[in-house]
C-alpha cells in the first residue's frame, strides 16, 4: 500500500512539475516577444540583433546571416523583406508551432492589410540556451 501511495505521489508530482515549465516556457515567450516586438516597433536595430540567432535562416534564395554586424547592416531588407514587421508586430500575437517547439509570428505581404488571411511571411523564435531568439524567416508559398 505504501508503495502505491509513493508512486501515486510521485506521479502527482511529476505533473505538477510539468505542469509549471509549461507555464514558465510560455511566460517566457511572451516576455521575451514584448521585448523583441517592441524594439522592431522603434527600430532598434541593435536590441533585436542582440535577440538573434546566428546564423539568421532567410528564405530560399537569400544569404543566411552569419553576424550581428552583418544582420545590423541588411537590418530593414530582413525586417521588410516581403512584409512589413513593424505594422505586423503591432497587431499580431506570437503562436505556439504545433509541429516543433518554436513560436512564430504570420504576417501578410507589404501591399496586403494586416486582416487579409493570407499570412505567408513567418517570422520564427527558437528557444536557446540563453533564452529566447529570432532565429529565421520564411515565405512558406515558396
Amino acid at each position: 500500500m505504501r508503495k502505491i501511495k509513493s508512486l501515486l505521489f510521485g506521479m502527482i508530482g511529476v505533473g505538477v512539475l510539468c505542469a509549471t515549465l509549461n507555464v514558465s516556457a510560455q511566460t517566457d515567450v511572451n516576455a521575451f516577444w514584448k521585448n523583441f516586438k517592441t524594439a522592431v516597433v522603434k527600430g532598434d536595430k541593435l536590441t533585436v540583433a542582440s535577440m538573434t540567432s546566428f546564423p539568421l535562416e532567410l528564405p530560399f534564395g537569400h544569404k543566411s546571416v552569419k553576424t550581428k554586424a552583418d544582420f545590423i547592416k541588411r537590418y530593414d531588407k530582413i525586417m521588410n523583406m516581403e512584409a512589413n514587421a513593424k505594422r505586423c508586430f503591432q497587431v499580431q500575437n506570437i503562436k505556439k508551432d504545433e509541429n516543433t517547439t518554436r513560436y512564430y509570428i504570420d504576417c501578410t505581404f507589404k501591399g496586403e492589410p494586416e486582416t487579409s488571411d493570407n499570412r505567408p511571411i513567418v517570422y520564427y523564435f527558437t528557444k536557446t540556451k540563453t533564452g529566447w531568439k529570432f532565429s529565421g524567416l520564411d515565405n512558406i508559398n515558396e
